[in-house]
C-alpha cells in the first residue's frame, strides 16, 4: 500500500463536492491519491457510489470503503429514524449533525495514513458555507492536529502526519470555482441528505440549498438533478 514514487496523502472521500475538491487539490499538489471512504450505514447511500466514481476521476492509487455501522448509536437524522429538516439553514446544529463524525473518521484516516506511510491526509471541512457542525471548525482540525502528533509512532519519532484543510476559509461558490477550475465533473459528486427514491437530490435539505447557492453565486451550470427546485440556503 506504501507509494513507491512521489509523494502520498490520504484523501477522507465522502463523495460530495467538498471532499472532491480536497481531493483534486491534493493531486494537483503532487500528491498520489488514497482514498478512504466510511460505510457508515448512512440514509444518503447514494454517496458511496459517487464516491468511487470521485476515486476514480482522481486516479486514486486505491480506494478503501470501510464499513462502520453508527446506526448502532443513532442520535442524527442520518443514521437513525429522525426526519431530515427541509426549513433552510439555521443557527443551532442541526439533527443532521453526527455526533464526533469528523473525530471518528479522522482517527481512522490516521491510522490508514500511518499505516500507509502517508506523510499526508486531506480533509473538505469547511468553516464558512456550513451547516453549523461543530467538527468542521478550525479549532477542532487544530486540536486533532496536536492529538495526532502526540498519538502516533510517526509524530513521536519527529514526522507528525499533516492535517490539510485546503477548504476551511472557503465559500460554497469558492469550491465550485475550485472544482471548474481543477477539471473536476460537479456532477459525479452528491450532496442530498434525504435523496428520493429515485436517487435525486431533494432540493430541500441544508446541504441541497448550500450547494444549489454555491453553484448561483459562482456563475457556473449546476449538474446536480433535484427533485424540487431548492430554495434559499
Amino acid at each position: 500500500m506504501v507509494a513507491q514514487n512521489g509523494k502520498f496523502a490520504v484523501v477522507l472521500l465522502s463523495g460530495g463536492l467538498d471532499s472532491m475538491v480536497a481531493g483534486g487539490l491534493a493531486r494537483e499538489a503532487g500528491y498520489r491519491v488514497l482514498a478512504l471512504t466510511i460505510d457508515y450505514n448512512q440514509r444518503h447511500r447514494v454517496e458511496l457510489r459517487a464516491a468511487a466514481k470521485v476515486a476514480t476521476a482522481l486516479n486514486a492509487m486505491s480506494h478503501i470503503v470501510l464499513p462502520l455501522d453508527l446506526t448502532a448509536f443513532g442520535g442524527s437524522a442520518l443514521t437513525a429514524d429522525i426526519e431530515v429538516p427541509k426549513g433552510g439553514v439555521g443557527d443551532e446544529i442541526p439533527v443532521t449533525y453526527v455526533p464526533a463524525r469528523n473525530t471518528i473518521f479522522l482517527s481512522l484516516t490516521l491510522g490508514l495514513a500511518e499505516v500507509a506511510a502517508a506523510n499526508d491526509i486531506y480533509i473538505g471541512v469547511n468553516a464558512l458555507d456550513y451547516s453549523g457542525y461543530p467538527d468542521c471548525r478550525p479549532e477542532f482540525i487544530e486540536a486533532f492536529q496536536k492529538m495526532a502528533t502526540l498519538a502516533t509512532k510517526a509524530g513521536v519519532e519527529g514526522h507528525p502526519i499533516r492535517i490539510n484543510t485546503p477548504l476551511q476559509f472557503m465559500t460554497k461558490a469558492d469550491i465550485v470555482r475550485e472544482a471548474h477550475r481543477l477539471g473536476l465533473d460537479a456532477g459525479l459528486s452528491w450532496s442530498c441528505y434525504d435523496p428520493t427514491p429515485d436517487n435525486k437530490h431533494c432540493g430541500q435539505c441544508d446541504s441541497c440549498r448550500l450547494r444549489s447557492k454555491g453553484f448561483e453565486e459562482a456563475g457556473l451550470p449546476d449538474p446536480t438533478v433535484y427533485a424540487t427546485r431548492p430554495g434559499k440556503a
